[in-house]
């Protein structure tokens, strides 16, 4: 059974994917990414703890080698007793330098230490906390092996018909204008699919991705077409990005496009700031801000 994240959980940080990663600790959802953004206190560092409990223990670990980041990352486990359902089971939590230690009791909300940018990042990735939850039967200290998770929000999925106009970039990736969340701060949104659910992942950088959908929306594959082997096609703009079975997308051997031509992929995730818009992963494709661009999704034959 999937562990539901409470909405009181989810609404500290302005991001959050489920898939949008390369390891397989997030393999069929089953670690979240948390994105804090800037505090309130105008800090970009601090990392709010998701959950409430008694910390049971803190150690460095060993990231792979890139040139940008330390040698080391940090896991911290808490022993949870809320928010919501979350309590009995364990949070293992990386990217953190802890500014805790055994034995801390800690609300949610507080601050557990300091954001670090392991190797275990890409370079257009922004930095945030690793969540996965544990039963107390399990081993915290494996990479993979947490629990399935669900959300206990209502996501709003945006239209968008793949163009817009370049808002601001870096070194690796650009972000569009569009599409434009509606009500920044209050609703998580994401880009919609063509079947109506919210896709999550980097598509196709990483082997795969997800569908997230509105609550009370139904079941993952009500109302869509299945194929011969169980699984549901999914498009965006009547372009196929690959097949999903449940939430978890396998991505199509495609290529993620810019006017025309190839880029690295596209990066899906749930927001709720203002500086919502479709992010592309363009390190050797370099644009411009004030651009105008279209985004499809071919199959890399027709490159």
């Amino acid at each position: 059974m999937a562990v539901t994240l409470p909405e009181e959980l989810l609404v500290q940080y302005q991001r959050f994917s489920l898939y949008n990663s390369p390891y397989p600790a997030h393999d069929e959802g089953c670690a979240i990414d948390l994105y804090p953004g800037t505090l309130r206190d105008g800090r970009t560092s601090a990392a709010p703890s998701p959950v409430s409990g008694v910390v049971r223990e803190t150690r460095a670990v060993t990231a792979p080698p890139k040139p940008y980041a330390p040698e080391h990352d940090y896991l911290i486990l808490v022993d949870c007793d809320g928010p919501g359902n979350l309590e009995g089971l364990t949070a293992r939590i990386l990217h953190v330098e802890p500014a805790v230690e055994a034995g801390d009791r800690v609300e949610r909300g507080d601050s557990l230490g300091e954001l670090v940018r392991a190797g275990f990042f890409a370079p257009w990735v922004d930095n945030h906390l690793h969540v996965g939850l544990r039963r107390p039967d399990q081993n915290p200290h494996r990479a993979s092996g947490s629990l399935p998770l669900a959300l206990g929000i209502d996501l709003h999925p945006l239209e968008w018909d793949g163009t817009g106009t370049v808002a601001s970039t870096g070194e690796t990736y650009a972000v569009l204008d569009a599409p434009t969340h509606p009500d920044p701060g209050e609703s998580f949104v994401g880009v919609r699919a063509d079947n109506g659910r919210v896709l999550d992942g980097g598509l196709p950088h990483y082997d795969g991705g997800g569908l997230h959908w509105r609550a009370g929306a139904g079941s993952e594959t009500s109302g869509d077409e299945e194929l011969e082997d169980g699984t549901t096609p999914v498009c965006l703009n009547g372009d196929r990005l690959g097949v999903a079975r449940g939430r978890t997308i396998t991505w199509d051997d495609v290529v993620v496009t810019v006017n025309g031509e190839p880029i690295t992929g596209l990066s899906l995730f749930c927001a709720r700031d203002a500086a919502f818009g479709a992010k592309l992963i363009c390190p050797d494709r370099p644009l411009e801000v004030g651009q105008r661009v279209r985004v499809r999704v071919r199959p890399s034959l027709e490159r």
